[in-house]
């Protein structure tokens, strides 16, 4: 009797946050969602800085899993895209090794996002002496993630913004037309919609 109420008073003096991964994505992708699409321009690099902290101890909680590194990468962008500047190279360094550390552990895990995230990281960060950008690595990596996922939000906006950044406007069109169709995520629709208004803003822009 007494080891089981220690054991019942272990699990109540656990934190809040101590629940499970699903639960815990679901928070970061919603906080991450409001941040990008509703938080004014000039609130968001701190509002992301917080939130890299809480998805590092996401990852810190789950050792071993794809998920929480996949996140991190993602606020870690993010954030880099946010501050700017030379100090969001180094960023989107941590960036990148959160999202090669979650390939080694499963490619596919979040309808292969590991692989989007990276691509879109290699189009859009500068090439040597600055930093690692690589536009071959870019489409091998974004054609991956539509490979696993060729139905998927973001994968088709990445591929389609690439394809513009490629001055491959025609094709571009075709991928940014699927973002507009592409079935909604349960829980993401906030998201959904901030990629759909970036996907008819690109297409107007062409």
């Amino acid at each position: 009797m007494k080891w089981m109420m220690m054991v019942l008073a272990a699990l109540l003096a656990m934190p809040a946050w101590a629940q499970d991964v699903p639960t815990e994505l679901a928070q970061i992708q919603q906080r991450w969602a409001e941040i990008q699409y509703q938080t004014p321009e000039q609130e968001k690099e701190k509002a992301f800085e917080a939130l890299a902290t809480e998805a590092k101890a996401f990852v810190e909680r789950y050792p071993g899993r794809a998920e929480p590194l996949i996140w991190q990468g993602i606020v870690l962008s993010t954030y880099a895209g946010a501050e700017g500047g030379l100090g969001a190279l180094g960023l989107v360094k941590e960036a990148r090794a959160s999202l090669e550390a979650a390939l080694d552990i499963d490619p596919e895990a979040l309808d292969g996002s590991a692989y989007t995230s990276l691509g879109s990281l290699y189009y859009q960060v500068p090439g040597w002496p600055l930093g690692f950008g690589d536009d071959s690595k870019a489409r091998s990596y974004l054609q991956k993630a539509l490979a696993i996922n060729p139905d998927g939000i973001d994968a088709n906006y990445f591929f389609g913004d690439f394809l513009l950044d490629q001055d491959e406007p025609e094709r571009a069109r075709v991928y940014l037309e699927k973002v507009l169709s592409a079935p909604g995520r349960p829980g993401r629709e906030l998201a959904d919609d901030g990629r759909r208004r970036e996907a008819t803003q690109l297409l107007g822009q062409r």
